[in-house]
């Protein structure tokens, strides 16, 4: 494998190659590599949301983010249609991450949830026709923090100038990325693959319900940070039919483990480490190749942002709380509506 070949690896795959080397020369070289990749994409990451923020405002970091996300994922998986017609798709899902979530923040709570349901279902039915892809841990991802971080104002107008870039951006590396692929399939497919008897189908209805009914009920309690709740859904509410009990278990654990790192960072250690919590987040979830420690470290970065908000220990609270509520709502939601619609697998 050349050094190239093994910068394209995942976490799990680099370290797969480290436990399977057959010299410590050899594991010292992968080792290298691996911390070498980590490095650089650290830097582009923070480089790529630097220059968002520093163009569109620090309001819009999110969106540099979001399309930060989008690139790294899309220039490896693709929509599974036609290049020709996945570019006008991506563009319907950047339109809809722009005004969806401004739509539902301006909205009273019933129009509210009645816009999530509508935007998250339209995400997931142009990106997520390949349910193997897990195109819908991008999009509806991407939906949700905009949802969470609203804007308005000149800044809107910002955000929208932002996700334009991002479109375009995402656009061009897409179709570098994928032109030569060839598919039967094209956009009219979508309309005419949709089967209410479908699994897919079910599973892309479900979903969308099983998010926007978290994301009103905890609107009807004032829950703080809501959105946290509903990306616990969203990792829940999967097509797979093994794992979500593991994957419960794994981001509850994660999340409190998490919390007690941070509280112990911001209690007992130098002043340098909670300014840059965030950073140690990043860090840690990069060498993370399991679920659960990802969960851990990406509550780090969320107590972070959050605490300038709520305050230390409210965010602290609420990262759990609600990680815990909507973690144990996916499954429950997942063994009783789904197998309601006959979706359960």
């Amino acid at each position: 494998m050349t050094f190239y070949e093994e910068l394209q690896l995942n976490q799990a795959g680099s370290k797969e190659l480290i436990r399977n080397s057959q010299n410590n020369k050899e594991k010292l070289r992968h080792l290298a590599i691996y911390i070498f990749k980590i490095f650089i994409t650290m830097v582009f990451c923070m480089a790529f949301v630097i220059a968002y923020s520093k163009f569109f405002g620090n309001d819009n970091s999110i969106v540099g983010v979001i399309v930060l996300l989008f690139v790294l994922v899309f220039r490896n998986i693709d929509l599974s249609i036609k290049t020709s017609h996945a570019l006008p798709s991506l563009i319907a899902i950047f339109a809809i991450l722009a005004i969806g979530p401004r739509l539902s923040n301006a909205s009273n709570i019933y129009v509210e949830s009645l816009v999530n349901s509508v935007c998250i279902f339209l995400l997931m039915f142009l990106g997520c026709h390949n349910e193997k892809m897990c195109n819908h841990s991008t999009l509806v991802l991407g939906y949700l923090l905009l949802y969470g971080y609203d804007v308005y104002g000149n800044a809107y107008i910002k955000r929208l100038e932002a996700i334009a870039v991002g479109a375009i951006i995402t656009g061009i590396i897409y179709f570098r990325n994928h032109r030569k692929k060839t598919y039967e399939l094209n956009f009219l497919s979508f309309f005419q693959e949709f089967d209410i008897n479908a699994h897919r189908t079910k599973w892309q209805l479900s979903l969308t319900l099983a998010i926007s009914s978290i994301l009103l009920i905890a609107r009807m309690i004032n829950l703080p940070r809501h959105i946290w709740a509903g990306i616990a859904v969203m990792s829940i509410v999967t097509p797979f039919p093994t794992g979500k009990k593991q994957k419960v278990k794994e981001r509850i654990l994660g999340n409190v483990f998490g919390a007690l790192l941070v509280f112990i960072i911001y209690a007992y250690c130098p002043e340098f480490m909670y300014n840059n919590i965030g950073t140690i987040g990043g860090i840690g979830v990069g060498l993370s190749a399991t679920y659960g420690f990802q969960s851990v470290f990406n509550t780090f970065g969320a107590i972070s942002a959050a605490s300038t908000l709520l305050g230390f220990p409210a965010a602290i609270f609420y990262r759990v709380f609600n990680n815990v509520l909507g973690s144990v709502y996916g499954i429950v939601f997942n063994k009783y509506f789904c197998k309601l619609v006959g979706n359960e697998r």
